[in-house]
C-alpha cells in the first residue's frame, strides 16, 4: 500500500484544519494549553500502520490564537508531508506512535493543573488508579463500580526514549496515557470522541485529587 499527501482532497485537508482550530479554541479558553503548552492532531486519508498522514500543532505558537500557521501536515515519522517553515510540535513522535498502534483518528494532549498533580503522586506506582466513579463509562466501560488504571510514563527529555514506552503501556480499553508532571495524551476514532475521552479524563483527575484532599481533611 502506498499513498501521499497530495492523493487527499483539499476538502479534506481543510475539514481537519478547520477542526483543529476549533477544539484549539474550546480548549484555549478552559487554559488547556499554558504557556505554549500542548498539542493536537487530526488523521487524514488512508491509514496503514506503515504509511499516514495527520495534521498537527506547530511548535510554539501561541494557542490562544487563530492564525494560519497553526498547523501542518506531517508523515508516520513526524516529519513534514509539504513544503513549509513550520516545525511540527515537540511531542509529534508520541502522536505518530499513537496512530501507528490504534489507527486513531484523533489525539489531543493538554496540560492541565490536575493531571501533573494527580501523574507525579502516582507516578511511582506507574498508573493512576480510579475506581467507581461514574464518567468511567466515556470510556464505554460499564460494570458496576468499574475501576481502571491510567498508565503513566516517565517525562524524559528525549521524546523518542518515550515513544518507545507507548507500546508497553497501551490498552486497547483505555484511550489515553499520562506523562508525569506534564500531561495526558487521549486519542478516539474521530474529533468528537477524543475531546470527549479527554473530557472524562480530566473530570476524573479533578475528582481524584478532590477525594484525596478530602481525606487529608478528615
Amino acid at each position: 500500500m502506498s499513498f501521499n499527501l497530495a492523493d487527499i482532497s483539499l476538502e479534506e485537508k481543510r475539514r481537519a484544519l478547520e477542526e483543529l482550530a476549533d477544539v484549539k479554541e474550546l480548549f484555549a479558553s478552559r487554559n488547556w494549553f499554558p504557556g505554549t503548552s500542548g498539542n493536537l492532531s487530526i488523521r487524514i486519508g488512508d491509514f496503514h500502520p506503515e504509511q499516514f498522514y495527520f495534521a498537527v500543532t506547530a511548535s510554539g505558537k501561541d494557542k490562544t490564537k487563530r492564525t494560519p500557521e497553526d498547523f501542518l501536515f506531517v508523515d508516520q515519522y513526524g516529519k513534514a508531508a509539504e513544503a513549509t517553515n513550520l516545525k511540527p510540535s515537540a511531542e509529534t513522535l508520541i502522536h505518530c506512535e499513537i496512530y501507528r498502534l490504534t489507527g486513531c483518528g484523533a489525539v489531543f494532549h493538554v496540560h492541565t493543573v490536575f493531571n501533573n498533580l494527580i501523574s507525579e503522586y502516582y507516578g511511582e506506582q506507574g498508573a493512576v488508579p480510579i475506581q467507581g466513579i461514574e464518567l468511567i463509562k466515556a470510556f464505554n466501560i460499564w460494570e458496576e463500580n468499574a475501576a481502571i488504571d491510567i498508565p503513566v510514563l516517565p517525562n524524559y527529555a528525549d521524546i523518542a526514549s518515550i515513544a518507545k514506552l507507548v507500546p508497553g503501556v497501551l490498552n486497547d480499553q483505555l484511550p489515553g496515557i499520562l506523562l508525569r508532571n506534564h500531561g495526558i495524551y487521549a486519542w478516539g476514532r474521530d474529533v468528537f470522541e477524543a475531546k470527549k475521552h479527554l473530557e472524562a479524563f480530566e473530570f476524573l483527575f479533578e475528582t481524584t485529587y478532590r477525594s484525596l484532599l478530602l481525606k487529608t481533611l478528615k
